[in-house]
């Protein structure tokens, strides 16, 4: 979740949402995404809403905690219910992100799901995903989560190497992550992701091939590989430009992205989404596929972001002013807008095509309609789909997948 909140009109201060966002609300997937914005330290590369002990007094004075996050949230789930009415939807999907979760207590981060089965209910087969720091988790914690009812996890990864996680200022020591692994299986978690990063200043192709064994080795269900961004304000980009340390360039990333296409699908891994892989459809993330299929979601917490019904708003970033309107019984909503259907057909595209899915053909405007015949003969896309008016990448595409999405839009 970047630090930067968008512009747009103002939040209504009870959060009621135009009677349109709600129609045929039933005939959509419902989730969650709860945002705990807390670190210990604040990684070198992180541009994400989150803060450590020392950044956290807030507006007015008000004092942001982490011993009272978790009913702050569960304030917002109760206003969510009644923003959506008689919503009769149950919750398809509930993902605890962050900063680090696992900061909390596991008796929180329950709490949090409680009130969102009390209030909507979860679903049959609902998939409830949190992300954890491997040094901030142990088998005790681990099996409280799975008794929350907590039955997929992420643990941040990032590489196997202890130079790598240097340079990018992670704290845990290698070999954890995989660790983390096992004990999440022996507490009852039938599915588990490792984060990965390639591109970061220093690592070889070698280094990324020994990242990509070791998660392989712990067994996951899951792999997320990204490559690495350098945001402008955080620590990396100060330290690239005073030449403390190189920075890689696209041909190093499409490279690496090779590497983990090639090791992942021999290791019996498929790509879903351009940056994800999973040995089976049951081991994908459902949460990601509300995003990346335009469901509806809302997002708690500081800076969270939400989608109903073509209608996106966004929270108060800093938890002293989220903790603020929450007390005063005011939205913590900072702003909204209303998607055009315009708008919407793009960000479809956007979206789709990254899919291994792809998105459908029809959705092009003339000029989108004849950029994709030319990437279909420069093998950007599948011959096959692209016959059942389906655009789907294919590898080399998926190297390109921005210049590609950018023509497709017009």
């Amino acid at each position: 979740m970047p630090s930067v909140l968008p512009d747009g009109e103002p939040m209504p201060e009870d959060g009621a949402l135009p009677a349109t966002a709600l129609a045929g609300a039933e005939r959509r997937p419902l989730g969650f995404y709860l945002h705990v914005p807390y670190c210990a330290t604040r990684c070198g590369y992180c541009d994400f809403n989150t803060y450590t002990a020392s950044e956290l007094r807030g507006s007015g004075g008000v004092l942001a905690s982490r011993d009272n996050y978790a009913e702050q949230v569960v304030e917002e789930v109760r206003l969510a219910r009644k923003v959506l009415g008689d919503d009769p939807r149950a919750v398809e999907t509930v993902f605890v992100g962050g900063g680090t979760p696992t900061l909390l207590a596991a008796a929180d981060l329950g709490r949090m799901l409680g009130a969102i089965r009390d209030e909507f209910g979860l679903a049959e087969g609902a998939e409830v995903t949190t992300e954890a720091n491997p040094e901030s988790v142990d088998p005790r914690y681990l099996a409280e989560l799975r008794e929350a009812g907590f039955n997929r996890i992420s643990f941040g990864m990032q590489s196997a190497r202890q130079h790598v996680l240097k340079v990018l200022d992670r704290t845990h020591t290698p070999g954890r992550p995989e660790a983390c692994v096992a004990e999440a299986r022996a507490a009852g978690f039938g599915h588990v992701n490792l984060d990965l990063i390639y591109g970061t200043p220093g690592e070889s192709d070698t280094d990324w091939r020994a990242s990509l064994e070791a998660a392989l080795g712990a067994g996951p269900d899951h792999v997320s590989a990204y490559a690495l961004i350098v945001e402008e304000g955080t620590q990396l980009a100060r330290r690239i430009r005073r030449g403390e340390v190189p920075m890689t360039d696209d041909d190093v990333h499409a490279d690496r992205y090779l590497i983990a296409e090639e090791t992942l699908s021999a290791a019996g891994f498929a790509w879903y989404e351009v940056s994800n892989w999973a040995t089976s459809p049951a081991g994908r993330c459902r949460h990601n596929e509300l995003y990346w299929r335009g469901a509806d979601w809302w997002g708690a917490g500081p800076g969270a972001h939400s989608h109903v019904g073509g209608v996106r708003w966004w929270n108060v970033k800093h938890p002293g002013a989220y903790a603020q309107a929450l007390g005063e019984g005011r939205s913590p909503g900072a702003g909204r807008e209303l998607l055009s259907a315009e708008e919407r057909r793009v960000e479809r595209i956007l979206l789709e095509l990254r899919l291994a899915e792809g998105c459908p053909l029809e959705l092009l405007r003339p000029a989108g309609a004849a950029a994709a015949a030319r990437a279909l003969e420069d093998g950007l896309l599948e011959p096959e789909p692209y016959g059942r008016g389906q655009a789907v990448l294919t590898l080399r595409g998926r190297l390109l997948a921005d210049a590609v999405v950018r023509d497709l839009v017009d």
